[in-house]
């Protein structure tokens, strides 16, 4: 008896064998369940992107505010009508660093404590220009 019962055991154990750790058991469906969620999420991710991008090409080809957005960031261009005004921060800390002197400027000369003016008057020589430069005036 024992024995018959040590074989009826052994054969529901090589039977569960397949179901769990076999080809088409529960461990591998598990796993092709898992790969599936994931190419499900990368295929909208992609979904999300090429809407962004179908969007910007849209925005191209029919209205100019993008077109001006990136030609005015990426390119630096200006209207006919506006002045370009460049602004340089030097040391805004404040921690005991002698101010930088200006590559051309006299090294004895007395610093001060105030940011330099801005010359912005355009030329007629470059008043069609795509980008007007501001340059520092020294103060007297």
């Amino acid at each position: 008896m024992r024995l018959i019962l040590v074989c009826v055991a052994t054969m529901l154990l090589l039977i569960q064998y397949p179901l769990w750790l076999g080809k088409g058991g529960w461990l591998r469906a598990w796993d092709l369940d898992q790969q599936v969620k994931m190419a499900h999420r990368k295929t909208d991710e992609i979904k999300a992107r090429n809407a962004k991008l179908n969007s910007e090409v849209r925005d191209l080809k029919d209205g100019t505010g993008a077109i001006e957005e990136r030609a005015r960031s990426e390119l630096g261009m200006i209207k006919d009508d506006e002045i370009f005004v460049q602004i340089l921060q030097g040391d805004v800390s404040g921690k005991g660093t002698s101010p930088q002197v200006p590559a051309g400027a006299s090294a004895t000369a007395p610093a001060t404590a105030t940011a330099p003016a801005i010359a912005t008057t355009p030329t007629p020589a470059n008043a069609g220009a795509a980008a007007r430069t501001a340059t520092p005036t020294p103060k007297h």
